[in-house]
C-alpha cells in the first residue's frame, strides 16, 4: 500500500504556510485541477480530490494540530473515524469548502454560520400613525392595535403535532441551505426540504400547520416623544412578529405621519404662519394676537411703517428640539390688507391722506422703485 503524500507538499505550501496563504494556493490549484477543465483526465481528478481532502484538514486548527503531531495516522483507524467524503452531486464534503473559498473570492463569504437549533427570528413590523402638529408639540401616550404572530401555544413553536422538537433535516443536516453544481459553479440556495429552518417536520401541528406561529391582533401603548416630525421612525424592540423554535421577536416599527396645520407651516423646529394687518396697523403700529399651538394667546407687536410681506420672529414658541429642552422660533410674515368697500368718509379721508402726502415720508419702496426706473423715462 503507497504512503500518502503530505499535505503541505499537495498543497505546494510549507508547514509555517498561513490561513490566507494555505487559500491562496487552494484556490490556485482547484481551479487548475477542477474537473470541468480537465474533463475525461482521470489523473487530474484524483489530483484534485488530494488537493481538497489536504485542505479539508489543515484549514482547520485543530485537525492541522493533530496532522502537525501525528501525520496521516491521526485520522486513521486507532486516531478517529476518516472524515472526508468528497461527494461530487450532492451537499457537504466537496461542495462545502469550495463554495466557502470561492463565495468569499467573489465577494460572497460563507453562509455557514447557521443555527443548528432552526430557530427562526420573527420579522419586523411596520405601523403607521397620523397625529396632529399639536400632539407632535405636546407629546402623547396612545394606544395602537396591528395585527402581529404569535408562537403556537399548541405546539411550543415547533410546529410538530407532538409538540416536541423537529429532526434535524436529512437533506441539508440542519444548514437550511443546500449546495447544487452547476458545471464550474456552485450554487447555494435554501433547501427544499424544510425551507430553510434546518429542521425536517413529518407530523405538523392542525392549530399552526407547521410554522410555529398563528395569526394574533395585538394592542399596545407607545410613547410618542415632543418635538416629533413628520416621517420620524420609532423602533420599539421585540414588538414585532413571533420569533419560532426560540428565534427572538422581530421588532415593530412606528413611523409618525404629522397632519398639515390650518395656521402654521412647520420647517425643522421652526414655525412659519402669515398673518392679515390692516393697513393702519401696518402704517401706525399696534399688537395683534395669535393662538399659539398650544392654545396660549401670543401677543405680536407690529412696528410702525411694517411693510406687506415682513417677517416678524417670535422667539422660543416654535416646535420643541427632539430630545432637547429647547424650541425653534415662529416666524410670523405680515400680509398687508387694503381696505375695500370704503364709505364716503373713508374715501374723503383718503384722498386728504394722498393730497397731503410728500415723497419723504410715504411709500418708502414706491420712492425706491422709480427711482430705479427714472433713467428709462428720461432716454426715451
Amino acid at each position: 500500500m503507497m504512503s500518502k503524500k503530505d499535505y503541505y507538499e499537495i498543497l505546494e505550501v510549507g508547514k509555517t504556510a498561513s490561513a490566507d496563504e494555505l487559500k491562496k494556493a487552494y484556490r490556485r490549484l482547484a481551479m487548475q485541477y477542477h474537473p470541468d477543465r480537465n474533463a475525461g483526465n482521470a489523473e487530474a481528478e484524483t489530483r484534485f480530490k488530494e488537493i481538497n481532502e489536504a485542505y479539508e484538514v489543515l484549514k482547520d486548527e485543530q485537525k492541522r494540530a493533530a496532522y502537525d503531531r501525528y501525520g496521516h495516522a491521526a485520522f486513521e483507524q486507532g486516531g478517529g473515524a476518516n472524515p472526508f467524503d468528497f461527494n461530487f452531486g450532492g451537499a457537504g464534503g466537496f461542495a462545502d469548502i469550495f463554495s466557502e473559498v470561492f463565495s468569499e473570492f467573489m465577494g460572497g463569504g460563507s453562509q455557514r454560520n447557521y443555527n443548528p437549533s432552526g430557530a427562526v427570528n420573527g420579522e419586523d413590523l411596520r405601523y403607521d400613525l397620523t397625529i396632529t402638529l399639536e400632539e407632535a408639540y405636546s407629546g402623547l401616550e396612545k394606544n395602537i392595535v396591528f395585527n402581529t404572530t404569535k408562537s403556537c401555544d399548541k405546539c411550543n413553536g415547533h410546529g410538530t403535532k407532538d409538540g416536541k422538537e423537529a429532526p434535524v433535516c436529512p437533506t441539508c443536516r440542519g444548514k437550511g441551505r443546500v449546495h447544487q453544481q452547476h458545471g464550474f459553479m456552485i450554487m447555494e440556495t435554501t433547501c427544499p426540504d424544510c425551507r430553510g429552518s434546518g429542521r425536517k417536520v413529518k407530523d405538523v401541528c392542525p392549530e399552526c400547520r407547521g410554522t410555529g406561529y398563528i395569526a394574533d391582533k395585538k394592542e399596545l401603548k407607545i410613547k410618542i416623544p415632543c418635538g416629533v416630525d413628520d416621517g420620524t421612525r420609532i423602533r420599539i424592540a421585540g414588538e414585532g412578529a413571533a420569533g419560532i423554535r426560540g428565534g427572538r421577536n422581530g421588532d415593530l416599527y412606528v413611523f409618525v405621519n404629522v397632519k398639515g396645520h390650518k395656521l402654521y407651516e412647520r420647517q425643522g423646529s421652526d414655525l412659519y404662519a402669515r398673518i392679515p394687518v390692516s393697513m393702519a396697523c401696518a402704517a401706525l403700529g399696534g399688537c395683534v394676537e395669535i393662538p399659539s399651538v398650544d392654545g396660549r394667546k401670543l401677543e405680536l407687536k407690529i412696528p410702525a411703517g411694517t411693510q406687506n410681506g415682513h417677517r416678524l420672529k417670535i422667539k422660543n414658541e416654535g416646535m420643541p428640539r427632539l430630545r432637547s429642552e429647547q424650541k425653534g422660533d415662529l416666524w410670523v410674515e405680515v400680509k398687508v390688507e387694503t381696505p375695500v368697500n370704503l364709505s364716503a368718509r373713508q374715501k374723503e379721508l383718503l384722498e386728504e391722506f394722498r393730497a397731503i402726502s410728500g415723497e419723504d415720508n410715504c411709500q418708502p419702496e414706491e420712492k425706491s422703485f422709480f427711482e430705479k426706473i427714472k433713467d428709462l423715462f428720461t432716454a426715451a
